[in-house]
């Protein structure tokens, strides 16, 4: 039985060359990451929209003004100030002027239904929420014993170019599409113009503390109850600072580009699209959602350094460059994450781009990247790369997690290190089961190689991963028995060559109803998100149950692989 890390680490002959084995520790807090790039990079590029270009002074001056706003509307030191944007800079300029005042973001897909968005609201009890317009009555429409003391709007379009502005207000249908699509007028709230029209925080104003709560990062558990994983600055500083290790040839500086084609409202968006990309003094490039023709045009001019991304983005970004005839040359780090990345998209997309496409891994309990296949040309497709510097990881009995596999052996992962949060947001309890004696439990079963390369083999917990996002099926399942002519259901995810895994039901129908699918499809709709619900549903006459009666969702999954593949 062992309960520490036992050298050596085998993954360390793996690095790439330059990486470091381990990182000094970080110091600071996150506002010193444009602060920084302000004084070396003022007049570089820090973000662009649509063709629209923000320096670095610039970002820095916004969130200076954007700080005392919120202060002004009464955001003090560790509140929980809500995010519900998508892509835009109003997003990087409220991000970091939350942080500047020591308050907590706390960020929330803008997509989310009211239900959805509530529960998460129940959760944190921030009484300021910084909204995408489109969606405020999302916000609004919170129960009075919820109320938000403070919503401000915010009207993305604003940040775009003026011709750009221009085009949407034309009196043709397309653009009427659009600009409705973006923007929508709302009252009650207090526009994000006033908040950054304010005098500037003054510098001497108390800046957070290297482990200060920083971000709540919401998970969806295998329950379906949130929980916000508490992310301190060190967290995020130190998750930067290994990704910035892990990619030694890409050099600091204006000539960086960073596309952001994942939304920062996730984990994986957040880090590397936002914390990375300023630290790095990159030219951020922003798409409210990813679109593989508005992602060509950018390439023409400006390449991709750094390119963070899930398979089916890379798989419709390569199809689409070659039915324009777009070169993607220039790409020089493609990272994918989320799912499985197949072997033979890696192939076409490596030769398109002459740089190189790698699988990494991580949750949001850490920040989020754990591991990552090297930039090299050992990297192993098939697995998800090895340890990030600083990062231990152990193998052990998931029915005993004190006590470590033999090497080779399949067992759960556990984790160490800088980027690993240190518990859920308001639930010790939930917190004190994820951890043995200071090791964090992925939940996710694994295998190691001598050579220290990481394959992931199953997961203990039940989540379905599609299109990069988690999807807890308890969530789906309650959501289908709401229906008044289901009787018992159960969520799997299938495998989905586009998406990782695709949401698919069991349901058991009430009585001999003749049911419609599209009809329950349209109920769930009106509930969850649209990527939550089930792409197909199967009537079956009963759900396989254990002696207790809990529905072994194993079993269903693989019935239900059975009628699909025919066999």
């Amino acid at each position: 039985m062992t309960t520490t890390y036992d050298p050596p680490r085998p993954w360390i002959a793996s690095y790439a060359q330059g990486v470091p084995h381990e990182l000094d520790p970080v110091s600071g807090s996150l506002v010193d990451i444009v602060d920084a790039s302000a004084r070396e990079y003022p007049d570089a590029v820090a973000l662009q929209f649509f063709g629209r270009e923000t320096s670095y002074r610039r970002l820095h001056e916004q969130i200076a003004r954007a700080a005392a706003g919120l202060a002004a509307q009464g955001v003090k030191a560790g509140d929980p100030v809500a995010l519900v944007l998508p892509n835009c800079p109003q997003h990087i300029v409220a991000f970091y002027a939350i942080l500047r005042l020591g308050a907590v973001v706390v960020e929330h897909n803008p997509l989310y239904t009211p239900r959805e968005l509530r529960k998460q609201f129940e959760d944190h009890g921030a009484k300021h929420a910084i909204v995408w317009s489109k969606v405020v009555g999302t916000v609004q429409e919170f129960p009075a014993d919820l109320a938000v003391s403070t919503v401000i709007s915010v009207d993305i379009t604003r940040a775009m170019p003026l011709k750009t502005r221009f085009a949407l207000t034309l009196p043709i249908a397309k653009a009427r599409e659009a600009r409705t699509a973006l923007h929508e007028r709302v009252s009650g709230t207090v526009p994000w113009e006033q908040i950054v029209g304010s005098n500037a925080l003054p510098e001497t104003h108390p800046k957070p503390s290297t482990d200060d709560l920083a971000l709540i990062q919401y998970t969806s558990g295998t329950t379906g109850t949130p929980k916000g994983a508490s992310l301190t600055h060190r967290n995020l500083l130190s998750n930067a600072a290994q990704a910035r290790a892990w990619v030694p040839s890409i050099v600091r500086g204006p000539g960086c580009v960073v596309y952001a084609v994942l939304p920062m409202f996730h984990a994986y968006g957040l880090t590397l699209c936002l914390t990375f990309a300023m630290s790095m003094g990159a030219r951020l490039v922003l798409f409210p959602r990813f679109d593989p023709d508005m992602v060509l045009e950018v390439v023409k001019k400006h390449p991709a350094t750094f390119l963070p991304l899930v398979p089916p983005i890379a798989d419709r970004l390569l199809k689409a460059a070659n039915e324009k005839g777009v070169s993607l040359a220039g790409t020089e780090v493609a990272i994918s994450g989320a799912m499985a990345l197949p072997h033979e998209l890696v192939v076409p997309f490596e030769a398109a781009t002459g740089g190189f496409l790698v699988e990494g891994y991580g949750l949001s309990e850490t920040s989020p990247v754990l591991m990552a296949n090297p930039v090299a040309d050992n990297r192993v497709p098939g697995t998800v790369g090895l340890p990030l510097p600083s990062t231990e990881c152990r193998v052990v009995d998931p029915d005993d997690p004190t006590v470590d596999v033999p090497a080779g052996e399949r067992g759960e992962l556990v984790v160490r290190g800088p980027q690993v949060f240190g518990g859920y947001y308001g639930k010790p309890e939930e917190t004190q089961r994820s951890f043995v004696d200071g090791w964090y439990r992925t939940g996710d079963i694994v295998q190691i190689d001598d050579a220290g390369f990481v394959r992931i083999v199953d997961r203990i917990k039940e989540l379905i991963i599609t299109g990069g996002f988690n999807v807890a099926p308890t969530e789906v399942e309650n959501a289908l028995r709401q229906h008044p002519d289901v009787a018992d259901a159960a969520v799997v995810g299938l495998p989905s060559e586009h998406s990782g895994e695709e949401v698919v039901a069991a349901i058991v129908v009430d009585g001999d109803t003749d049911v419609d699918v599209e009809a329950i499809r349209e109920h769930v709709r009106s509930i969850l998100t649209p990527y939550k619900v089930p792409r197909r549903i199967f009537v079956v006459d009963e759900l396989p149950k254990s002696l207790i009666g809990k529905v072994l969702r194993r079993q269903v999954r693989d019935r239900l692989l059975t009628l699909t593949t025919g066999g």
